[in-house]
Formats: C-alpha cells, structure tokens, sequence
C-alpha cells in the first residue's frame, strides 16, 4: 500500500492552482487552434494523445512510476498513432 496516492488537496494550494489553470487554458486554445485547419475527430484524437503520452511520462519521470520496455513501446506506438492521424488525414 506504500504506492498510494496521498490525500487530494483540490484546488487549496495557489501556485499549483494556477500552473493548472495555465496549463488548461493553453491546451484548450492549442485545440481550437488546431481545430481551424483538421477536423474535430483527428483533433481531439491528437490532443487527447498527446495528454495521455505527456501525463505518462511525467508520471514516470517525476513521481516515480514504473519505467518498462512494454510500457515505453506502448508510448511509442501511440505516438506512432497520433502522428499517423495527423500525417494520414
């Protein structure tokens, strides 16, 4: 049980609030950049992506989870995806 998450604090400490708020509101006009020239369904696919790829290997780099061969091939083939989505519209 050592690898469980500590309590969540939600939005009560100020500077991780507005790094998140920054994040968000940078991902979100990214997307709508983005959506001006792709349609919405590749779009969302390639943002979605590339949050699932980055939120990963955040994950392993900073907190620690497991670095595995499987796991890193499996990142590599949905970037794989995400750049096919992209290049094959």
């Amino acid at each position: 049980m050592g690898d469980r998450p500590g309590p969540d604090r939600g939005f009560t400490r100020l500077l991780p609030s507005l790094v998140f708020a920054a994040a968000l509101a940078g991902s979100m006009a990214g997307l709508a950049y983005a959506l001006r020239s792709i349609p919405v369904g590749t779009g969302y696919a390639v943002w979605a992506g590339i949050g699932a790829v980055g939120t990963a290997v955040v994950g392993m780099v900073w907190p620690g989870e497991p670095e595995s061969l499987p796991r890193i091939l499996s990142l590599v083939l949905l970037i794989c995806g995400i750049v096919g989505l992209k290049v094959l519209r």
